[in-house]
């Protein structure tokens, strides 16, 4: 991407680029741009510059300066807003769209529960063009307009995935109609940038364009060749799903994991040849076949773990529960088969973190994890080789400054640590592997270096040995952590949803 936008203006094809990343990579991405390029006038937000008092000064900046690139975080990029006309015109555009689409359905005798649906989403449209009107509480900042920005490199644009999408099929999975404010706001961009450069002012970059949905494919090409799905009468959903798409009705597990059931879901690509025809006039697709980079071989060992009887009988309640929401004795609010999910993964991975009292099971997750991250440890003594432990939920908690959960009290002439209730499955991890042997200044989470100079410290510790187990979730240490080269063992200790997240932890020895 760095090179790509330096030549671009060296050829005079851009003017200035605007780079969109992560968040937590900001430091590092400028760092490599000026390995690249060490003569680079390159602009590099702060999250100071992105406060409210200093939002204006930092934009104007942009506006005014001979930059050769400007790096921001996803969460700054969308804090720059489009103009007021302009955001309008797209809002009176899909209002548009969701009327015809109504209309037809009213007049092809549609069904009733999806015309009550489209209506909604019209009148959420229509809600939002009221408070974009009500300009009182804005702050006149410059808009993206204004920048002079005419070509944008957005890193991990998979981020962006959640584009609003109107569609006429009712009860099928895979089609996900959730809305973020981020996508929504990245597609007015790309929209601007298309028309002031002809199609070549955007250009994204991750490793998963599609992740966990078929819809995903869509929604790249909505943000990269809206004109060409335009030309073919694809721009609606429903109709490049018929000539892209088949549902596909199969027996699968039921999300509480009592049982099966059939479940209809878009799943499945026809007219293949012709759609990635398409998509590569966008795409420039590089498998890890085709690099074929020098990556470390890595050997996959799955530990199997039995439930205890607590575990089981918890499993067989929230089967129950699930059964009663599906013939609606429950009220929504009360009890919903998103919380029986997310209060099933918590038990799969301790009993402990839906009831504190419960006892701490010898054969638990948490424990098998302790003794192989102890064993590693202990055999490569002499490497100081390292260790990372990704884990998603039961993330650690603030504490405060006297409260000391690894606090040592000597019993019986031993150094031992003191008795506490569980608090997240972190904390315990870490006093497990205390109470084996490993040196409590040898385990960090990643969740104590919450700035970019803690972060350097830190991997720079993990890189010579002096921290030798670095715990993390998939969010804050699944991209941009630069420890692999002590690295011999990463550890799983939950599954996340998505199987791109697991790639993503995996990417971390290469």
């Amino acid at each position: 991407m760095v090179a790509g936008a330096m030549e671009s203006k060296r050829l005079g094809l851009c003017n200035k680029s605007l780079f969109v990343v992560p968040n937590h990579i900001i430091e590092q991405f400028a760092s490599e741009f000026l390995q690249l390029y060490p003569s680079a006038n390159i602009l590099v937000a702060t999250k100071k510059d992105f406060a409210t008092n200093n939002r204006k000064k930092f934009c104007s900046k942009i506006a005014t300066g001979e930059y050769d690139a400007i790096i921001i975080g996803h969460s700054q990029f969308e804090k720059i807003p489009m103009s007021k006309e302009r955001q309008e015109k797209i809002l009176e555009r899909q209002i548009s769209d969701l009327t015809i689409g109504i209309d037809d359905l009213k007049n092809n005798d549609g069904e009733n529960y999806t015309i009550k649906q489209l209506v909604k989403s019209r009148e959420k449209l229509e809600e939002k063009l009221k408070k974009l009107n009500d300009q009182s509480k804005k702050d006149n900042v410059i808009t993206f307009e204004q920048l002079g920005c005419d070509r944008i490199f957005v890193d991990e644009a998979h981020y962006f995935k959640n584009l609003f999408l109107f569609t006429k099929m009712r009860n099928v999975g895979g089609i996900a109609q959730s809305e973020a404010q981020k996508s929504s706001d990245l597609f007015m961009k790309c929209q601007y940038l298309d028309e002031l450069t002809g199609g070549k002012g955007i250009v994204f970059a991750t490793g998963t364009p599609i992740s966990n949905s078929m819809v995903e494919m869509y929604t790249m090409q909505r943000y990269l060749q809206y004109n060409a799905l335009e030309e073919r009468d694809l721009l609606q959903f429903d109709s490049w799903a018929s000539t892209f798409g088949e549902t596909v009705t199969a027996i699968e597990l039921s999300p509480e994991g009592t049982g099966y059931r059939a479940k209809t879901r878009f799943a499945k690509f026809y007219n293949l040849p012709e759609l990635m025809a398409m998509f590569k006039e966008i795409a420039d697709i590089q498998t890890a076949e085709t690099l074929n980079l020098p990556v470390p071989k890595a050997n996959f060992h799955n530990i199997a773990v039995k439930p205890s009887n607590i575990q089981k009988e918890m499993v067989e309640g929230l089967g129950k529960r699930a059964e009663a929401i599906r013939k609606r004795q429950v009220n929504a609010k009360e009890d919903n088969m998103l919380k029986i999910t997310n209060e099933g993964r918590k038990l799969a991975l301790d009993q402990r973190i839906l009831n504190e009292m419960l006892p701490d099971f010898e054969d638990s997750k948490v424990n098998i994890c302790a003794n192989t991250i102890y064993e590693i440890w202990e055999n490569n003594k002499d490497k100081k080789s390292t260790q990372l432990v990704f884990c998603d939920l039961s993330t650690p908690k603030t504490l405060n400054a006297e409260d000391n959960p690894y606090e040592m009290e000597e019993i019986d002439g031993k150094w031992q640590l003191k008795e506490r209730p569980f608090t997240d499955v972190y904390t315990d991890l870490k006093r497990k592997l205390i109470a084996k042997g490993i040196p409590e200044n040898e385990i960090a989470f990643i969740h104590d270096a919450n700035t970019e100079a803690r972060k350097k410290e830190l991997f720079a510790k993990v890189r010579t040995g002096q921290v030798r187990v670095l715990m993390g979730s998939t969010n804050k240490m699944g991209a941009g952590t630069n420890v692999q080269t002590k690295i011999k063992a990463i550890h799983h200790l939950d599954c996340p949803w998505r199987p791109a997240d697991l790639t993503q932890r995996n990417r971390q020895t290469e």
